[in-house]
């Protein structure tokens, strides 16, 4: 951590002046029907970011654009765009390759690990409760937020022009403005001129500031952040197969410049796993008080653990997921959740037996080969599933511009070897997924920017 230790009260209390000042601009001295138009036409504008160089003002469109929806989204995008000065190319760089040697790990422990643990916090809880994005829409959140996971980690995504992850989280930044303005800013009797159900749903929201801080605040998106690299690092730790410290040094890095471009003040990151782990735990005791207000985490969960379970065919191992999130979230944290009743007693003596006679081979193993990790080979295994459910329905490619889905295709196609394993061990694992590339063909057309 940098500096001094952060006012967690003041942190939930602060939004991002930079997003919530060019949603102003664009929409809060406005009647919401010529709000929306103007909303309408800053849509269009990010639709057209598809690569990091399309953040430079002079490649926009600007055709039916009005003059101020243009300086507002200009500024905006001059401001944000670039990197911090502390960024290390080098860093960053490896931080990819980390993610590409263990992506089907990577996908695993995002929904089993990253994604649950954001649902611990109430506050955070509630923003996403508000549109049934997790009871409802439980598929389509985690496909938006493999959709901006994708484009920042593989190769080049932050530091390149032809990369994409710059360009994904701006967007995201804007979207958590406006909601933010949605919530705090517009009447309930306004929410019938709105078309997207999410947005009638938070203008209609009686949110209570003194309790829960901002939506969206500093303090939910750097506890967000930490699920993204320190949890899913934990949780590599947690199966054995954790990372070398200069690689955990990297990863961590990489996402704190995904911060830093989020928004998130730099006093609310860390820089080394020993800190990030300490800034977890004081985030995430950082509880509001829901005041008898019925608690969103249960159901959060529970359908989180639904969508899951709906990726494994096979009746005995379906509800796997729940002891997995159990053995790297600790079970007290998935019972509040609502993650633990879906599962049985076969379910959870099977997940027990794997796991220890699996990590006992692995203990011998390694001493023959030190990459070998039958752990590791059945993560794969539940990555592949959930990858296939989730990401790589060709049916319903993910939200982003083709030649990002592309490379996110190639990219997949290339993990359906795991380099560190030996040969037997990957025909095992081709018997538990598919022989060969895990997407022969790319999908016939693109994701909509």
């Amino acid at each position: 951590m940098t500096g001094m230790q952060p006012d967690l009260r003041q942190a939930a209390r602060t939004a991002d002046s930079l997003a919530d000042g060019t949603v102003d601009a664009l929409m809060g001295h406005l009647p919401l029907d010529a709000a929306l138009v103007h909303l309408t036409q800053a849509n269009r504008l990010m639709a057209a970011w598809q690569k990091n160089s399309d953040l430079d003002p002079g490649n926009w469109n600007t055709d039916g654009i009005d003059a101020e929806v243009l300086a507002a989204m200009t500024r905006y995008v001059t401001a944000a765009r670039a990197l911090p000065g502390w960024a290390d190319p080098v860093l960053i760089e490896e931080a990819e390759s980390v993610f590409m040697d263990h992506g089907p790990l990577s996908c695993a422990l995002l929904f089993c690990a990253s994604l649950p643990a954001c649902y611990q916090m109430p506050q955070l809880a509630e923003v996403l409760h508000l549109s049934g994005q997790l009871e409802q829409h439980t598929e389509h959140r985690i496909r938006q937020t493999a959709a901006m996971i994708f484009p920042v980690m593989m190769k080049g995504g932050l530091g390149t022009a032809e990369g994409g992850g710059v360009a994904q989280v701006l967007k995201v930044r804007l979207i958590h403005a406006t909601i933010r303005h949605l919530i705090m800013q517009r009447q309930a009797g306004e929410a019938a001129a709105l078309k997207d159900e999410r947005h009638r749903t938070w203008c209609r929201h009686a949110w209570d500031s003194q309790r829960l801080g901002v939506p969206c605040s500093q303090l939910e998106l750097a506890f967000t952040l930490l699920t993204f690299h320190c949890v899913f690092l934990q949780a590599l730790r947690t199966l054995g197969l954790g990372l070398n410290p200069r690689e955990e040094q990297a990863y961590l890095h990489a996402w704190n410049v995904v911060g830093h471009v989020l928004g998130v003040d730099d006093s609310l990151m860390a820089h080394d796993m020993d800190a990030a782990l300490q800034l977890l735990e004081r985030l995430g005791s950082f509880q509001v008080d829901l005041a008898g207000a019925s608690d969103p985490r249960p159901a959060l969960g529970a359908a989180l653990v639904g969508a899951l379970s709906r990726s494994i065919g096979l009746p005995v191992v379906r509800h796997l997921p729940v002891p997995m999130i159990e053995r790297l979230l600790g079970r007290t944290a998935a019972r509040r959740i609502g993650v633990g009743p879906q599962a049985g007693s076969a379910t959870r003596a099977l997940f027990a037996v794997a796991m220890a006679v699996t990590g006992g081979i692995d203990r011998v193993g390694r001493w023959f080969s030190p990459g070998f990790s039958v752990t590791r080979m059945f993560t794969r295994v539940i990555g592949y599933h959930m990858l296939t459910r989730f990401l790589l329905d060709q049916t319903r490619p993910l939200a982003l511009p083709k030649h990002l889905l592309t490379q996110m295709h190639a990219t997949v196609r290339n993990w359906h070897s795991d380099t560190l394993a030996p040969e037997w061990l990957n025909r095992l694992e081709d018997r538990l997924t598919t022989t060969g590339h895990w997407l022969a063909t790319p999908p016939a057309h693109g994701g909509r920017p």
